[in-house]
């Protein structure tokens, strides 16, 4: 595997052992299992999906869904509805079972005199994470909506979906079982109000850190976790995974030491990682972690090394002197991301521990 600049690497069996282990908790809990494949965006890594049983996806764009669409046929856009893209909503409707976000009269409306293929219509609901949604008890507004999706001939309405969110400012599976709580059970009064009149609506629910840590998902229909399938160091930080469940790493070439200030700079900066931060133990604001390299793959994070800083081609790593005298210019060092999600999507690509390219999404989302 040789390494010449910033490269994603992606260990397979980490990767699959996550799945597996995603899918056999919604199993457990008797929910049915959509992943999110907004975080991984690979066919290649979505046939993984299909080696352990799943059969339906969830994606962040209607382009993300056509990239999917030859290899799947049951596929939720986890984002409000864009009219904008009416002939894409009809060309994927015409070949696929596409389910769609709605949370506006207007919206529906548009789709109503537009879509020319049957369409399965979610609700997007705000049950606490206050980032889009229709508030969880403005039923005049829900009910107007359902009013108009049944005089329509191809809108279909399949049921409510909502993403918890702020459940991503936890720390600790207590702190998550408490908004998870409070979320869920807002997100369930809509069942027990609308079940009569559609006994076969959906609950949709979906975040990696109640996936991964809550107990209680009595009245959940759907799970829709996509984080998981590669963690990170912010889910370390909440409390969904230890470091040896993180899937992915950015291996960064070294080009500078200054033993004076205890720091390595790497080729690795925002346009790889992105800006995304976390409060990391008494270090404060860091940008990743230093993880120990191995002969194949990765092992625990450095002691009090961590990526202090980063600019656009730039990263800066704090690191101990004991830990530093090791490295010289030239040599790689890996990087947990503090979101896996953003780094994927930053490096449009992955490289597998035998050094095979991993292709994925490359459209505007």
């Amino acid at each position: 595997m040789k390494i010449t600049k910033p490269e994603l690497l992606i260990d397979e069996a980490l990767c699959k052992a996550n799945i597996r282990a995603m899918y056999a908790r919604c199993i457990e809990k008797k929910i049915s299992f959509r992943p999110h494949f907004k975080t991984h965006q690979s066919i290649e890594i979505g046939q993984w999906f299909k080696e352990a049983g799943v059969s339906k996806i969830a994606v962040s764009s209607l382009s993300m869904a056509e990239y999917f669409s030859n290899n799947w046929m049951d596929i939720l856009v986890a984002f409000p509805a864009n009219i904008l893209e009416i002939d894409l909503i009809n060309d994927l409707a015409e070949r696929i079972e596409l389910s769609l976000l709605v949370e506006s009269v207007e919206t529906v409306e548009f789709l109503s005199d537009k879509v020319l293929f049957p369409i399965n219509m979610y609700l997007k609901i705000d049950a606490g994470y206050h980032r889009t949604g229709i508030n969880y008890e403005n039923y005049e507004l829900i009910d107007t909506i359902l009013d108009r999706i049944n005089q329509t001939k191809n809108l279909n309405f399949n049921g409510f979906l909502t993403h918890s969110g702020n459940t991503y400012g936890c720390k600790g599976k207590e702190e998550v079982n408490r908004i998870h709580l409070i979320n869920k059970n807002r997100f369930i009064q809509l069942k027990k109000r609308y079940i009569t009149a559609y006994p076969n609506l959906i609950l949709s629910y979906g975040d990696t850190p109640s996936a991964s840590i809550a107990d209680d998902f009595d009245g959940i229909d759907e799970m829709r976790p996509g984080n998981f399938v590669c963690f990170d160091v912010t889910q370390v930080h909440i409390g969904s995974c230890d470091f040896n469940q993180i899937a992915v790493v950015l291996a960064c070439p070294v080009v500078a030491i200054h033993k004076e200030r205890s720091e390595l700079i790497i080729y690795g900066g925002a346009i790889h990682l992105s800006r995304d931060e976390v409060k990391w133990e008494d270090k404060g604001v860091i940008y990743g972690l230093i993880a120990e390299k191995l002969s194949s793959g990765w092992g625990a994070p450095i002691k009090n090394a961590y990526l202090s800083s980063l600019s656009q081609e730039h990263g800066k790593i704090k690191m101990p002197e004991d830990e530093l005298w090791k490295y010289k210019v030239g040599d790689v060092i890996y990087i947990y991301p503090v979101h896996s999600c953003l780094t994927i999507s930053s490096m449009r690509g992955f490289m597998d521990l035998k050094g095979k390219k991993i292709a994925v999404y490359r459209g505007l989302q």
